[in-house]
């Protein structure tokens, strides 16, 4: 099979109004696409600096900052980052969609999201205790099905490798030389908070994007990825931060030692970055 193949699906361009807490207290109107709109509610799990689970919030809570009536910042979750290779040893990049509410229009690696509050995704190392990171493995196949129309008997949790965990913490739309959140008055800041699982899954897989998830796919080799960022950075697109910070400290030689990736296997560090 191909390893990409479009599909263009007619969606509605209106927007929905959604009502936003800023800063924790006061409430805006902010316009947001419906289909972003609609997972809002979504319960992700929320974990303290060790990754332990410590309670749930809506996804709505956890990417605004000040989205929470009990905390100012943005509150830490569990995520999770799939790279995807093929027999060729391309990678597979998406460009998030315009409508994405957090870095909408940047590159980033093959997807990127989060397990939910459910039985099935809050376990970690199943029954027999040694399928490690099984929910975080589910969540994704749930995932890669919904931004790029994989079928998830091909994304089975036995079809992924752990390699470790990161913590980031990086804001939306935000220049890094803003003294104050505040200064944005009634404007909502959204972001990211998380410990990021990263997975790998290697496969020459059929590739159908959702367009209100994805906007643009690209087949990456190891030795055009310098030049592939260097291009975007002459137009004036962005990476995602997460996608950064795995370059920088891993990616090269993850992408060098395919065929060795257990020797980069840690299950017990959590990098803060």
């Amino acid at each position: 099979m191909n390893l990409i193949r479009r599909r263009c699906l007619g969606l509605s361009k209106k927007l929905v109004t959604a009502q936003i807490r800023i800063f924790s207290s006061s409430v805006v109107d902010v316009a947001i696409d419906p289909n972003q709109a609609a997972s809002f509610d979504e319960p992700c799990i929320l974990v303290n600096e060790k990754d332990e689970v410590v309670g749930r919030a809506s996804k709505r809570d956890c990417h605004l900052v000040g989205g929470s009536k009990n905390h100012d910042g943005l509150l830490l979750h569990r995520a999770f980052s799939v790279f995807l290779f093929n027999s060729k040893g391309e990678m597979l990049m998406q460009r998030r969609s315009k409508q994405k509410v957090t870095f909408p229009g940047e590159f980033s690696n093959a997807c990127c999201s989060h397990p939910l509050y459910t039985d099935e995704e809050l376990e970690e190392n199943g029954k027999d205790g040694t399928s490690i990171a099984i929910g975080v493995k589910r969540a994704a196949s749930r995932r890669l099905e919904y931004e790029l129309g994989i079928p998830t008997d091909q994304t089975q949790p036995g079809c992924f490798m752990y390699l470790t965990r990161f913590h980031y913490h990086s804001l939306s739309g935000v220049d890094a030389s803003q003294k104050s959140i505040e200064a944005f008055g009634n404007i909502p800041v959204w972001g990211e908070h998380e410990i990021d699982y990263i997975l790998i899954l290697r496969g020459d897989m059929e590739i159908k994007p959702n367009p209100n998830e994805v906007m643009e796919v690209k087949l990456i080799s190891r030795e055009g990825l310098v030049p592939f960022l260097h291009s975007l950075s002459e137009k004036g697109i962005k990476v995602t931060p997460w996608f950064k910070l795995v370059v920088k400290h891993w990616l090269p030689l993850w992408w060098e030692n395919l065929h060795q990736l257990e020797k980069f296997q840690d299950f017990h560090t959590i990098h803060k970055l």
